[in-house]
């Protein structure tokens, strides 16, 4: 194979960060379309096993993937370039969106598109758990005790994310503790460090890049799982905005292309402006690149190292909870009837009928707008 150009992987991650609209199944399959369909730059077997391997790390497992497609195609100086020009079209719409939504005096349209979208939210966590529920439910096999674990972690964060606010990580981080500790052989228990997930003192930018640290490097089983630990910080512990406001962030993040990380840069932006925007945006992602560029040689290991698919399958399963969990506090954030009426619609469009994510907000960010022109 001919050595790929910055400037051709510069041009085709970013033609997929500026259409990659759908959340991580789309991101996959535009990413094996372009690196194993059409220029043939991988083999599927390596693609698949680039899959397995980031779906392993904490954070945007799809962004990650892009990450490493690059890396593997220029070494660290494709990864930069690769990553950077995926998550950028996104961000700048993101942010775009987030000063329209969060103007001191907005159009009464734009808040009732904002308060449409927002009231389907909910529906998009419920729906975001059910699809990760099986495949987690697989990796714990056939044995009784292991599968009474699994619901175990699934109740727990499903608790955590409805409940306790900031110590959600905690959760997720002994679910994945325990499950290895059973796992592990005799003698060779495995000892996790302490995440220590109370806010950071005082506020300003410090916390800003405090809340954007946590979601980057601590999010486990898919982007959602951030949602209840953003919304504790940004609303109630530093009041960066309101339960509306987060729900608009929240929305933002599912209707623009990229990963639904990107809704902390809203979270910075309500914090400090574009400053606090771009910074969010910039630690959250940075653990990704540290993942893949410093340990690349090594990543593909983990779907064999007993140690992370143990962690994994329990702090997986208390992840997908706590997804679930996150749906309780953001419906109890709602205010108007027709904003039930809206995630009533929600419910059934997307986990009864299984339809688009995007569909949806849309649909629902159209009724609002409706509603207050009414």
């Amino acid at each position: 194979m001919s050595r790929v150009g910055l400037a051709t992987i510069a041009r085709e991650w970013g033609r997929i960060g500026c259409i990659g609209f759908g959340g991580p199944p789309a991101h996959i399959a535009l990413l094996r379309d372009l690196c194993v369909t059409r220029r043939k730059w991988l083999g599927d077997a390596e693609f698949e096993e680039g899959v397995a391997a980031t779906n392993l790390l904490p954070g945007p497992a799809s962004t990650q993937l892009a990450i490493l497609c690059a890396w593997r195609l220029r070494g660290a100086p494709g990864a930069l370039v690769g990553g950077f020009c995926f998550i950028v079209p996104g961000l700048v719409l993101i942010l775009a969106l987030a000063a329209l939504f969060l103007a001191a005096d907005p159009p009464p349209w734009v808040l009732g598109a904002a308060a449409g979208a927002g009231a389907a939210v909910p529906a998009v966590a419920l729906h975001a758990a059910w699809g990760l529920a099986p495949g987690s439910w697989r990796r714990v096999g056939h044995v009784r005790a292991a599968r009474a674990r699994w619901v175990a972690y699934l109740v727990a964060g499903g608790a955590a994310a409805a409940v306790t606010g900031p110590w959600l990580v905690l959760v997720l981080v002994a679910a994945g503790a325990v499950e290895t500790a059973v796992g592990a052989p005799s003698g060779k228990r495995a000892s996790w460090p302490v995440v220590l997930a109370l806010p950071a003192a005082g506020g300003g930018l410090g916390a800003v890049a405090w809340v954007a640290a946590k979601v980057g490097a601590l999010s486990y089983g898919g982007g959602f799982v951030i949602i209840p630990m953003m919304r504790q910080d940004a609303v109630h512990t530093y009041g960066w905005m309101t339960d509306a406001q987060f729900l608009d962030a929240v929305a933002l993040g599912q209707v623009t292309p990229g990963p639904v990380v990107q809704t902390v840069a809203v979270v910075g932006y309500a914090a400090a402006g574009l400053t606090g925007g771009l910074l969010a945006a910039v630690v959250a992602f940075a653990p990704s690149f540290a993942f893949v560029i410093l340990a690349g040689p090594r990543l593909e290991r983990l779907r064999h190292n007993r140690t992370a698919q143990s962690f994994l399958t329990g702090a997986g399963a208390a992840a997908i909870g706590a997804i679930a969990g996150s749906a309780l506090p953001l419906a109890g954030s709602l205010h108007a009837g027709w904003q039930f009426a809206v995630l009533a619609a929600a419910l059934v469009w997307l986990p009864a009928l299984r339809r688009g994510v995007v569909t949806a907000l849309l649909a629902a960010g159209a009724v609002g707008a409706l509603t207050a022109l009414l």
